[in-house]
């Protein structure tokens, strides 16, 4: 694939940027505006936009229907998604919760977790058991899943998945999976990535120091 990860990633901000500008009434948008309001140059923005054959105008710049369907196309979402979450617990029913997902149309269309105490309705997504998930993805042609579960049964319940026809995973489980190479996997660690914001705020902190001591010494 010629596109890189943070070029998808990109469009997905230039969509949801888009999408918030049209429904402020917004009609045209020029790349530097574009990228201004997404942290990229608009140099970037163009790059981004040519590798798919999207051009605009120097003068008139993009019509954001235009652009925002153009992308929709790219990202295959010119109709709803459908993806299933495995795992009600905390972090599955908070991501029930998300709005976020509607609004780029994405939709949660069921649950599944091995406890049957948890075979319940979470904010009206049915959880269904865990020994269900094969005949639900391939009778609803489900092609997405997110993983909350823990991290000692991510990988069996990632080959569950697999094995069901499940061809992309967003993985919540603090372990790196062992897919084959035709599926995608995304993982999000939330420990590592506010270890990373810790990070930089100390390292930053005391490069302050540092300046004001060589600011006092000279």
């Amino acid at each position: 694939m010629s596109e890189s990860k943070s070029c998808i990633l990109r469009l997905c901000r230039y969509r949801r940027t888009l999408k918030d500008l049209k429904e402020l009434g917004y009609v045209k948008i020029f790349s530097d505006n574009l990228g201004e309001a997404t942290g990229v140059t608009a140099t970037q923005v163009r790059k981004d936009f040519s590798l798919f054959g999207i051009s605009g105008n120097k003068k008139g710049g993009y019509i954001i229907d235009n652009l925002i369907e153009r992308i929709n196309y790219i990202l295959g979402k010119d109709e709803i998604q459908k993806v299933i979450l495995v795992g009600a617990g905390n972090l599955g029913s908070a991501l029930t919760r998300y709005k976020g997902f509607e609004k780029e149309d994405i939709n949660i269309v069921a649950a599944f977790d091995a406890d049957p105490a948890k075979n319940i309705k979470v904010n009206n997504i049915q959880v269904h058991p865990i020994k269900d998930v094969f005949d639900y993805v391939r009778n609803n042609k489900v092609r997405v899943a997110v993983l909350a579960v823990p991290s000692v049964v991510a990988q069996e319940v990632s080959e569950m998945l697999i094995s069901a026809g499940i061809r992309g995973i967003l993985n919540f489980a603090p372990v790196t999976l062992k897919v084959p190479e035709r599926i995608v996997v995304n993982n999000v660690n939330l420990a590592i990535e506010l270890e990373n914001v810790i990070y930089y705020v100390n390292a930053r902190e005391r490069n302050e120091k540092q300046d004001k001591a060589n600011l006092i010494q000279s």
